[in-house]
């Protein structure tokens, strides 16, 4: 048995955090969680002492990649070499559980497999392997995808509701996650809303979710009105979304994953004013769906921007969510709508050990969020400093 002593717990992100806590990891789940001198600490247990740590449990990010040059030929890479990776990507940042939006499933899935193997340290994986694209989606020429850092690959294009459905149901008998749908692409090419309604379809009745990649309000209602699940990216190109927009999205019961920093790395090269007029309506857009008590799902886009998270907490914090609808972003709500939340997003009795230990108190400074002491997935020590 392992104990977990004198750290401030946070069973959940709408429960009363637990000073000087106590939690008790047996057979990779939690045993018992309590304020200590309240809660036994069997004497045969090993102790780790969390005094001035916050502990939570894992982290989720929601919108990953693995389609970097990086996890190219996965099954090739040292296994010293891959865990490094895994660690300064995911682990460090506090992340137990990722979900990839589009990568070269095969890949992917060997390091899934190398991590459930045992072989590796690293976050759960799900995946929905490649994304659907719109037929002549006018993607960037192969030395551009190249100078990005990009594994070559062959998206799927779809351009009807069979090409659809029969795109969805091969990746789903592959063993995806989910779908992933591009709606629209830079050439201004869409895939057709009986073609999303097609793969939203074939999804559901496999019992697996749908991601969308919008471009503007037009995608967002497309996708909403076929029942996709997961809106993948704010859109502020399109400029605030109306009541119409967020009614329709909260009705239907879509999440969103905001990836607010990811306008501010795309448009670095632009003046000033084109930044922050583009971060600024991203920020409107959050601030309205939260403000409505929309399901968020923290995501970054991870593979398209750097890995630290700092940024991205800041942003939803000034679209004004509160610290405890951050954390249920990265906890409660992905395990919830994963449908996993009988074992992952929170700290309680018979859940499984994955867990945060983070320095100081992110309901104060937000910025401890990032600042990681120990990672822990099914009781066992992933990462620490």
């Amino acid at each position: 048995m392992l104990a977990l002593v004198g750290g401030t717990i946070y069973p959940s992100p709408i429960d009363a955090a637990i000073p000087d806590g106590v939690i008790l990891i047996e057979d990779r789940r939690i045993a018992a969680t309590g304020r200590r001198g309240a809660l036994e600490i069997p004497p045969e247990a090993t102790t780790i002492d969390c005094t001035g740590l916050t502990i939570t449990a894992g982290f989720w990010n929601s919108h990953v990649h693995f389609f970097e040059r990086k996890w190219a030929k996965a099954g090739e890479i040292p296994a010293d070499e891959l865990g490094r990776q895994l660690e300064n990507t995911f682990l460090r940042f506090g992340f137990t559980s990722v979900f990839d939006l589009s990568s070269e499933w095969e890949n992917t899935r060997r390091i899934r497999n190398r991590i459930e193997s045992g072989e590796v340290n690293g976050p759960r994986i799900r995946s929905t392997g490649l994304g659907l694209l719109p037929v002549n989606p006018g993607l960037p020429p192969d030395p551009v995808m190249n100078f990005m850092g990009v594994i070559k690959s062959s998206m799927p294009e779809v351009a009807d509701a069979e090409q659809a459905a029969t795109a969805a149901r091969k990746l789903l008998e592959d063993g995806v996650d989910a779908i992933k749908l591009f709606v629209s692409s830079p050439s201004k090419s869409s895939i057709p809303e009986s073609a999303i309604q097609a793969a939203v379809d074939e999804a559901h009745r496999a019992g697996k979710p749908v991601f969308v990649h919008p471009n503007t309000a037009t995608d967002v209602m497309a996708a909403v009105r076929s029942g996709a699940d997961i809106i993948g990216h704010t859109t502020p190109a399109s400029g605030s979304w109306d009541e119409s927009i967020l009614t329709a999205m909260k009705e239907r019961g879509v999440a969103l994953t905001p990836t607010l920093s990811i306008w501010k790395y795309f448009l670095r090269h632009d003046r000033l004013s084109v930044l922050e007029k583009s971060v600024n309506t991203a920020l409107s857009q959050l601030r309205a769906w939260a403000d409505l008590g929309g399901t968020v799902l923290f995501g970054t886009d991870l593979g398209a921007v750097d890995p630290d998270p700092s940024e991205e907490y800041g942003l939803m914090s000034a679209a004004g969510m509160s610290f405890s609808q951050i954390l249920a972003s990265l906890t409660t709500a992905p395990a919830e709508r994963f449908g996993c939340s009988n074992e992952l997003g929170r700290i309680a009795p018979g859940y499984r050990a994955d867990l945060v230990a983070l320095r100081g108190h992110p309901a104060e400074d937000l910025r401890v969020l990032t600042d990681v002491q120990y990672v822990m997935r099914d009781g066992e020590l992933i990462h620490s400093l």
